[in-house]
């Protein structure tokens, strides 16, 4: 196939209605504070133990339609022998893989942070799409206080963002490109809608200054919320409101699918939230979910290391992702979750 037949292809199969991608690709200091809560040690066989099992989930499918992998993941074999990636295909999810090499502070820009690992990505590339990836992924934070986001952090990162999206399909790799609005902080919701309006127009300005085309990249933001420090938690329709609004504002309708971040709620806050937004809107784009830690987090809890408890961590991996699937359909209840 072309370059532009695999764009088509993976795009195709990564946004589809009733299905979301999971994100499974945490750094090893993430992976081992997720662990850490679990009484697991992050080992390299752990660490291959717990993500084979997410993979191997018969009927996972159903529900996600891509999984995003750390590079250690790309590499790492089943029990059985088979390249994870394979596992992963042979359930139906189209395998992805992180691309960024973590954030860092900004130069002459207090509070603000900008992400690394341009050099050299055209090659990493190609040298994943050989292991199997076939779409990318790559997240720039951005936090909220009073002075920031400041205009160069938001510049700079939507320049980075898209750099790293025309490196992606140039090489044939679908782009999922992470702008995230951070939750912490003591910002309002009407503040957040604000910063992630400036945020994400000045990445689609990029994006088109760099000629990345919109129908075969992915969109992934946080949700419009108020910050965690507050302590006052949105109720679902407010957050679909807010957020709904920036994005009729900024996100162009050529854009297939926004997948968002599920960022620091809690797995019922993340579905209830998303079925809010899928519930009775008319929209241009697919609106679903890739959540890490609100997808993974019952999995991890069940799983708890202990190789006996597969089968329970399976169940509730397949659960959170069918009631997540459910609410990019505007069809799930919070009674579900008993």
């Amino acid at each position: 196939m072309t370059i532009q037949e695999d764009l088509n292809a993976t795009v195709r199969e990564l946004v589809q209605p009733g299905k979301g991608i999971l994100a499974a690709d945490e750094s090893h200091p993430t992976i081992a504070k997720r662990f850490k809560a679990v009484g697991v040690e992050s080992s390299e066989e752990k660490r291959r133990q717990y993500r084979s099992l997410l993979l191997e989930t018969q009927g996972l499918g159903e529900y996600v339609s891509g999984v995003i992998l750390f590079e250690e993941t790309l590499g790492q074999k089943s029990d059985d022998g088979k390249p994870l990636p394979s596992v992963a295909a042979r359930e139906g999810i189209v395998p992805g893989i992180k691309v960024d090499k973590g954030k860092g502070p900004m130069v002459n820009a207090p509070g603000d942070e900008i992400t690394e690992g341009l050099d050299g990505l055209a090659e990493r590339l190609e040298h994943y799409k050989e292991l199997g990836a076939r779409f990318a992924k790559w997240r720039n934070v951005y936090h909220i206080t009073d002075t920031n986001p400041s205009r160069a952090a938001i510049e700079a990162n939507a320049e980075v963002l898209a750099r790293y999206a025309a490196i992606c399909q140039s090489c044939g790799i679908v782009p999922i490109v992470e702008p995230e609005v951070l939750i912490d902080g003591s910002h309002t919701i009407e503040r957040c809608a604000d910063v992630s309006e400036a945020v994400i127009s000045e990445v689609f300005r990029a994006l088109q200054r760099h000629r990345v085309e919109l129908e075969t990249m992915i969109l992934k933001p946080s949700m419009v919320t108020p910050g965690k420090a507050t302590g006052h938690k949105a109720s679902p329709e407010e957050v679909a409101e807010h957020t709904l609004r920036v994005f009729r504002r900024v996100v162009p309708a050529a854009v297939p699918g926004i997948n968002f971040l599920s960022g620091g709620q809690t797995p019922e806050e993340a579905t209830l939230n998303l079925n809010a937004m899928n519930s009775g809107n008319s929209l241009p784009w697919v609106l679903s979910f890739s959540y890490g830690r609100a997808l993974q987090e019952p999995a991890q809890k069940a799983w708890a290391g202990i190789s006996s408890n597969r089968t329970s961590a399976q169940n509730a991996l397949l659960k959170r992702a069918k009631l997540n699937s459910l609410a990019t359909l505007g069809h799930y209840s919070a009674d579900m979750e008993g």
